[in-house]
């Protein structure tokens, strides 16, 4: 069994965001990043699990600069068995998936992993356009998966319950949490990290179809205001001039 997972990097949540030129730009001055989880802890793991239960091998794919390769060797340290990394700024969802879906249709793969989404952007899009470009059947936010053969049963958690659906091989999933427990990478999976295949494609040719026009962060949040306990008629005016909750 060929399984290909898609790694991206995010900034560790302790990290301070800021934007420059105009904010249109993410400053990634000072920025520590790790594995985006959903890919990390659910896709990863599960392919994993997958490989090592009926056999095969696993590949991660990334759309970066060389400055992503940490984050690749440490996907490499808990049990990949080689990476790729397609040599481009991965700008928006659909330039990373035709950059990816691109590799993909060499490569014969039985399953292609996604995380649900990235934490730094949300945007649950990557996997859908995979689909789409390799013309492979899509399952989505999936917090279970099991193949016997030629086939997989597939959880979705879903509004009052859990939806089941069966879809032959090959095809593009979506991981969401329950999918996989975390692996922490030991020292053997590191040393061997070091000398695992890492193999450098360059992108290919494709219209861009989104600009980012510009980032806002968040108000900041205002101070917080103590109130004496005796002092509810206080506490009460405040809750509906300024909190307006009541």
């Amino acid at each position: 069994m060929k399984l290909l997972v898609c790694i991206s990097k995010a900034p560790d949540t302790t990290s301070k965001i800021d934007f420059v030129e105009n904010n249109t730009k993410f400053n990634e001055a000072g920025v520590q990043y790790i594995v985006n989880p959903y890919d990390e802890w659910y896709a990863l793991v599960r392919a994993l699990e997958l490989k090592e239960a009926l056999g095969g091998t696993v590949t991660t794919i990334t759309v970066g600069g060389i400055d992503d390769e940490p984050v690749i060797r440490k996907a490499l340290a808990i049990g990949a068995d080689e990476s790729v990394r397609i040599n481009g700024n991965a700008k928006d969802a659909y330039y990373t998936a035709f950059q990816i879906a691109d590799y993909a249709k060499k490569g014969g793969f039985d399953i292609i992993f996604t995380g649900k989404e990235t934490i730094n952007y949300n945007g649950s899009q990557v996997g859908g356009m995979i689909a789409e470009l390799v013309g492979m059947p899509y399952i989505s936010l999936a917090s279970k998966l099991d193949v016997n053969g030629t086939t997989a049963i597939i959880h979705k958690e879903m509004t009052g319950g859990v939806e089941v659906v069966e879809v032959n091989l090959p095809f593009v999933i979506s991981a969401a949490k329950g999918m996989a427990e975390q692996r922490i990478p030991n020292m053997r999976g590191i040393m061997a990290a070091r000398t695992k295949p890492l193999q450098v494609v360059e992108p290919v040719a494709v219209d861009e179809l989104v600009s980012f026009v510009n980032f806002d962060l968040p108000k900041a949040k205002s101070a917080c205001k103590y109130i004496d306990p005796a002092n509810v008629a206080e506490l009460v005016h405040l809750l509906h001039t300024e909190a307006k909750v009541i």
